[in-house]
């Protein structure tokens, strides 16, 4: 007697489509200025964004705009327990969501430039990397520079992160976003372009900040 061999159940293949893309979308269609895309970063962004994060050590690190938390899972994997890891969203939806994908995850309602006030109320002192997933629109114009706020809240040796989509990178916005991050950092540099993301993106890695009223 001879039997049938059972047939096999295809692999199944990960969804182009990133998580959370649903929420993502409706938050972009409430308040586009306030949120950088319609589509939740990829996995290759996130972990580009995220390099700075020390595989050692207890770090402060810092998220800013994390969303559904793209970055979120990535920093938490390398951190692994370790250190202090701050989400700082300003849409309270998406903090909400980030509070029941991420339980242990420290996450204020807040606004980028409370950065210096939450670490203080932490008493967690200076911030060692900053990963930012916050719009252009975030970076005004006018005003004491959000760069120079987030400088002024990192050690001497950290790291800030910013990334940016490769179609914007000669807009007037993100010309002035690498200017202003060259007058709070000692050194900028613009990686490579990730093209897994949708639609394709870059890394700024902004390193060594510079004292306050340097530049």
């Amino acid at each position: 007697m001879t039997s049938t061999p059972a047939a096999r159940t295809p692999a199944a293949r990960p969804s182009p489509v990133p998580a959370g893309s649903g929420v993502f979308l409706r938050e972009f269609v409430r308040d586009p200025l306030r949120t950088a895309s319609c589509l939740p970063s990829s996995h290759a962004l996130a972990v580009a964004a995220t390099a700075p994060v020390p595989e050692t050590g207890d770090p402060v690190v810092v998220e800013l705009g994390p969303g559904t938390g793209a970055f979120t899972d990535v920093i938490a994997r390398r951190l692994g327990g370790r250190g202090h890891h701050l989400a700082v969203e300003l849409n309270p939806r998406l903090a909400a969501l980030l509070h029941r994908s991420h339980p242990g995850l420290d996450v204020a309602v807040a606004d980028a430039t409370d950065l210096p006030a939450l670490l203080a109320a932490r008493g967690l002192g200076a911030a060692d990397v900053v990963v930012s997933g916050l719009p252009w629109a975030a970076y005004p114009p006018g005003g004491t520079p959000l760069t120079a706020v987030i400088a002024g809240a990192m050690g001497p040796g950290s790291a800030f992160t910013q990334f940016g989509y490769a179609c914007t990178r000669w807009t007037v916005p993100a010309r002035r976003l690498r200017a202003r991050l060259g007058e709070a950092f000692e050194e900028v540099v613009v990686g490579r372009t990730v093209l897994a993301n949708v639609p394709p993106a870059f890394v700024l890695t902004a390193r060594r900040p510079r004292p306050r009223g340097r530049g």
